[in-house]
C-alpha cells in the first residue's frame, strides 16, 4: 500500500463535502497537471490511503484521511464544455486527464497545519515542505504515521 497527500481548496471541495457525499465517496477530478495526472492514472491503487490537505485555507492543513476505492480512469469533466475543467483538446478516445475515486475514512481529531508540519524535524523530507505545488504527492509511511500522531 502507498500513501498520498491530495490537495483541495475547501472553498471548492472540502473534506466535510466528502463526508456528505453519497457513500462518503467521490471522483477526485479536475487535476490539470501532468505529473499529478500520471500519479492518478498509473500509481494510486485501490486500498492506498491519502491525507486530505486543505490548501489556500486559514490555516492550510491536513484535515482527514481517505482511501482510494477506484483506480485511475478518464476524468469526465474534461469533456464537459460547461465545466471549469473542460479541455477542448482532450478526446474521449484519447483522454488527457484522469481521476480516482476516494472514500472518506476519518476526519482528524484536529487539523495538522502546514506550519506545524514545517516545524516538525522528522517531516522535512515531505514534498509539501519542499514547497511543491503538486496536488497529488506521495507520502512515506513514517511521514503519514507522524501526521496522524500529530492530529491526536
Amino acid at each position: 500500500m502507498n500513501h498520498w497527500l491530495l490537495k483541495t481548496e475547501p472553498s471548492s471541495f472540502s473534506f466535510d463535502d466528502l463526508l456528505k457525499a453519497p457513500r462518503k465517496t467521490t471522483g477526485w477530478n479536475g487535476v490539470r497537471n501532468y505529473q499529478a495526472r500520471n500519479s492518478l492514472r498509473d500509481e494510486l491503487k485501490k486500498g492506498d490511503l491519502a491525507l486530505i490537505y486543505h490548501s489556500n485555507a486559514d490555516p492550510s492543513a491536513v484535515i482527514g484521511v481517505a482511501e482510494i476505492v477506484r483506480e485511475g480512469y478518464p476524468d469526465p469533466t474534461q469533456f464537459d464544455n460547461k465545466d471549469d475543467h473542460y479541455d477542448p483538446d482532450s478526446a474521449p478516445d484519447a483522454p488527457r486527464w484522469f481521476q480516482v475515486d476516494v472514500k472518506a475514512v476519518k476526519k482528524l481529531a484536529r487539523p495538522v497545519s502546514l506550519e506545524e508540519i514545517k516545524g516538525n524535524k522528522s517531516l522535512q523530507g515531505m514534498l509539501l515542505v519542499q514547497r511543491s505545488r503538486l496536488s497529488v504527492q506521495k507520502v512515506s509511511p513514517p511521514d503519514f504515521d507522524t501526521i496522524l500522531r500529530l492530529a491526536k
